[in-house]
Order: structure tokens, then sequence, then C-alpha cells
């Protein structure tokens, strides 16, 4: 009789125990842990930043370099790189420094609607108009 007591305890331990319930827990302990380690090391080097800024002239060095800011008084001028022709680069980004679209090739930019989309009753169409509209509220 006692051995089978011994023996239903060892299977009703390795059945109710919740090892992989730890298993998982211990691995999330430990992302969490890499997490925290990452975000102690970025406040750091965020805070070596912010010392090395602390002083007025490199507080205006960097608005000049990356913000484009001047002093009261000046005015800024930014000379835009060119191609060497005299002609400003397409690579600019400026899309009204693009070339014009030929009219025959309009058919490539016009999106291919299916003309079997589902209809929506005009009340539907009303309320997903207005939440569209306001949106802006959430």
């Amino acid at each position: 009789m006692m051995p089978l007591a011994l023996v239903t305890a060892a299977v009703m331990l390795v059945g109710w125990f919740p090892l992989t319930a730890l298993w998982h827990q211990q691995s999330q302990l430990d992302a969490t842990t890499t997490q925290i380690a990452a975000i102690k090391h970025q406040q750091a080097a965020l805070l070596l930043q912010a010392q090395s800024i602390d002083t007025k002239s490199a507080a205006t060095l960097l608005a000049r370099e990356q913000y484009q800011l001047v002093t009261p008084g000046q005015s800024l001028i930014q000379v835009l790189p060119g191609d060497g022709s005299g002609q400003v680069s397409q690579s600019t980004g400026d899309p009204g420094l693009q070339p014009l679209v030929a009219p025959s090739s309009i058919s490539t930019l016009v999106t291919n609607q299916s003309p079997t989309g589902s209809r929506h009753s005009p009340s539907k169409a009303f309320f997903s108009r207005l939440l569209r509209t306001l949106e802006f509220w959430r």
C-alpha cells in the first residue's frame, strides 16, 4: 500500500506542479531585466549628452546646427546643393521641382477600383463620414 501511495503522490506532484509556468515567468523576468538594463544605458547616455550641452555656447551651437535657429537680429540663409549645371537637383525632395507628368501616362497613376464595391445605405454613409470628421476628438 505504501509504494502505491508514494507513486500516486509522485504522479500528483508532477502533474500539478506548475513547472512550465515557472519557466515562462523566469524567461519573462530575464527579458524585463534586459530591457531595464538597456533603458538604464540609454539614460546614462542621455545624461552625458545633457551635461555636454549644459553650457550656453553648446546649446546655441546645437540650436544652429540641428534646428536652424538663429539669435534675434540674425537671418538664416540656406544654400541648396545643385547638380553643377545651374539647375536644382531632382533629389532635393521638393515635388514642385519634379517634371510634369505627360497626359498619356496618367492611366498608370490612377488606381484600379472595383465598380462592384458594396453599397451602403445613406444613413450608414452619413455616420461613417461624421465619425471621420470627428476623428480629431480621439
